[in-house]
């Protein structure tokens, strides 16, 4: 049976000798539909009645969005672009699109190529490698031109409802990370409430995250560019701002987010995400429309962290808010193992040893270990946030500061003492 394809396919003079090519009945391949734009190609998509799409690189108002519709609708994506156009391979790569052709490819290749871009085959004459070897290097600024470039981790903490520190925690790590000598990157991505800008004392009005979604859904992200976009704020710290204003949450487009983090790995051997707390699914939005879902930036961070961190409050109504948490987020993203950190641990809200207590309550309810008590110190935090600074510069000998020093060191695999003390810079 021929494989049934929609073409999108514009602006070429070739297009209409390539259509006929396809459809010869040795090729395996039927065009059903030939689509003049996006619009009427996601049209098309959610009819059920072609397995794959042929487009170019230049249609118009294609982004990773659109991609991202295609392939959930089922549609497998093939892309064209013009022989040596080196720019559109590499945009449609970011895109998410598997597999990227030369418009100058014979028929049978091409038809092979949509064949096995709806199998799942990978063929080595037509398979798309890792898209971040692809991805220029050049044009970083001077102090980033000597880093080795790798694939760094991603940390994502996370947590429930009711303010355990969340903010508190994520800003900790990285500058303690980043004391330790240790390439990181801060990434506000709260789509509730992110005051990563405010806790450091840097303007909410920069462009951060959402700028570097915007590129990543037009394809221009790159290193140079989000190592532009994000605040140097240390000689081994990088912020990225969140939304200035929460309502501005449909911008982060998840997808976006995903080639965001991808490029952040490159960026920065260590990559700390202040996350939302809502996991829910609006399965309205989810099954019937493609419209944008609030929480689909907290999901996709969690699903693609190399660790999530679920921080929690001390006290009773905290500690059962994590519990359904833990169980929500069990329910959304089965595979993802949270660590869970304890944060304001205090006497008086438990009896007995707070920790030995909350870590009980923890095994008993979520069936889940701590892996890290970090104590209240109200004065210390109080001071950093008065002054837009981290606990390492107005409280070097916090006991809160020493614990998120060690929870930093763990996570980026390096000793907790060869930190070195120093004022950030403006």
């Amino acid at each position: 049976m021929a494989l049934q394809v929609f073409t999108a396919v514009t602006g070429a003079a070739w297009e209409s000798e390539l259509v006929g090519a396809l459809d010869r009945d040795d090729h395996g391949v039927t065009v059903v539909r030939r689509c003049v734009d996006v619009g009427d190609l996601l049209a098309a998509a959610t009819t059920g009645t072609g397995q794959a799409v042929l487009l170019s690189a230049d249609l118009r108002r294609l982004d990773g969005a659109a991609v991202a519709r295609l392939t959930a609708a089922g549609v497998a994506v093939v892309g064209l672009v013009e022989p040596g156009d080196t720019r559109a391979t590499e945009r449609l790569r970011q895109w998410g699109v598997g597999r990227v052709l030369s418009a100058d490819a014979d028929a049978e290749t091409i038809a092979r190529a949509l064949r096995e871009a709806v199998t799942g085959e990978r063929s080595a004459g037509h398979q798309i490698g890792d898209p971040r070897a692809a991805l220029p290097v050049l044009g970083l600024p001077p102090e980033e031109s000597d880093r080795p470039v790798g694939r760094g981790r991603v940390v994502a903490v996370w947590g429930p409802t009711g303010a355990p520190g969340r903010t508190t925690v994520a800003v900790g790590i990285a500058d303690e990370a980043a004391r330790l000598g240790v390439s990181t990157l801060l990434v506000d991505a709260d789509v509730y409430g992110g005051v990563v800008a405010q806790v450091l004392g840097l303007l909410d009005e920069s462009p951060g995250v959402v700028a570097a979604v915007r590129q990543a859904s037009a394809g221009t992200l790159d290193l140079a560019a989000l190592a532009r976009l994000a605040w140097a704020v240390g000689p081994q710290l990088r912020v990225l701002t969140g939304l200035a204003r929460a309502d501005r949450w449909p911008e982060l487009r998840p997808q976006g987010v995903e080639v965001v983090l991808e490029q952040a790995r490159r960026l920065a051997a260590l990559t700390v995400v202040d996350c939302g707390f809502a996991l829910e699914e609006d399965e309205e939005l989810s099954f019937d429309t493609a419209a944008p879902r609030r929480n689909g930036a907290t999901l996709t961070v969690l699903a693609a962290a190399d660790e999530v961190l679920c921080v929690s409050g001390a006290d009773p109504v905290a500690l059962q808010r994590t519990v359904r948490a833990l169980g929500e987020l069990r329910d959304v993203l089965p595979d993802v193992e949270p660590a869970v950190v304890v944060n304001q641990v205090r006497r008086g809200p438990v009896p007995g040893d707070p920790q030995q207590e909350v870590a009980a309550a923890l095994e008993r309810f979520a069936g889940r270990q701590v892996r890290a008590f970090l104590p209240a110190d109200r004065r210390a935090t109080d001071a950093a946030l008065a002054g837009g600074r981290t606990l390492g510069e107005v409280a070097p000998g916090s006991p809160l500061r020493a614990g998120l020093r060690a929870l930093a060191a763990e996570l980026a695999g390096v000793p907790a003492s060869t930190g070195r003390r120093g004022r950030r810079r403006a």
